[in-house]
């Protein structure tokens, strides 16, 4: 049964969630980890980060699920080069979209013809459709779970803390202070939610000048891991801002297939390996 099913007038509201929650708990038991993907603010590259790890976990022959729940924006599809609305198997489940034979993705893209249409939901359907994009798509077993999720501390990050025992919050900032200033907000919401933090990332570190190849830190450099120090946290390292990565985004384009041997893919990679020891 999906968001876009009206559900059989006979069923009560309590069985139907009953039914929901069934389907949740099977489907995260075939899940190793599971992670969502944080940022205190916009603008700090999150969606770019969450797509990179998965594509990068992907490449280490890891099963991924990537899932977007930036419903008001969602990006996820766009940049993997992914359209299409889901199919569905003879026992009603969704099946996600395939990046390649070890990802696969699901966005609330998936569930409309018009990619330009408005989602305009509050927050009980928010928290119906992420429970659906887990609970009635047909996963199969994963080692990885990499949810994007909208900046802030909304409903969307608060349903993932409810209905996802273990989630962990990778947090993603830019150097800036401005930025970190929000990134502790993001750590003290975890902490009133009791969701784990796995680390820190910091995104777009330092730009390497086309001419001299010297690194200009254009966004300042090093405040993720000061407040990873400060704060405790693991941090998970640095990925450096590559125009390249704003380009393959736009025509989506995976950056790694185009520019394996990039300092940014590297770092991606770097932080994969982080990932999988980690856990």
């Amino acid at each position: 049964m999906t968001i876009m099913e009206k559900m059989p007038e006979t069923n009560s509201r309590k069985e139907q969630q009953q039914e929901h929650e069934a389907r949740l708990k099977a489907a995260l038991s075939g899940i190793k980890n599971k992670f969502i993907v944080m940022s205190g603010k916009g603008g700090v590259g999150k969606t770019s980060v969450s797509v990179n790890l998965a594509v990068a976990l992907s490449r280490k022959k890891r099963q991924v699920g990537l899932i977007d729940v930036d419903l008001h924006g969602p990006d996820v599809l766009r940049m993997l080069g992914l359209q299409g609305l889901l199919g569905v198997t003879a026992d009603r489940k969704l099946i996600p979209l395939s990046y390649n034979s070890h990802l696969r993705a699901v966005s609330v893209e998936s569930f409309i013809q018009d990619r330009d249409s408005a989602v305009i939901w509050r927050g009980p359907l928010k928290h119906q459709a992420i429970q659906q994009f887990i609970g009635e798509v047909d996963w199969g077993p994963l080692d990885f779970l990499i949810i994007d999720s909208p900046p802030g501390t909304g409903d969307e990050p608060l349903t993932i803390a409810q209905i996802i025992p273990g989630a962990k919050a990778i947090i993603v900032t830019t150097p800036q202070e401005i930025a970190l200033a929000d990134v502790r907000k993001s750590i003290n919401f975890c902490k009133t939610v009791k969701m784990e933090i796995f680390g820190i990332i910091e995104n777009m570190s330092a730009f390497a000048c086309p001419h001299c190849k010297e690194p200009i830190p254009l966004f300042g450099s090093g405040g993720g891991e000061k407040v990873a120090c400060d704060t405790g946290l693991p941090f998970l390292g640095k990925i450096p801002f590559d125009p390249a990565m704003v380009s393959c985004g736009d025509t989506g384009t995976c950056f790694q297939d185009r520019h394996g041997a990039s300092p940014v893919s590297k770092a991606l990679l770097d932080i994969a390996d982080k990932m999988t020891a980690m856990v």
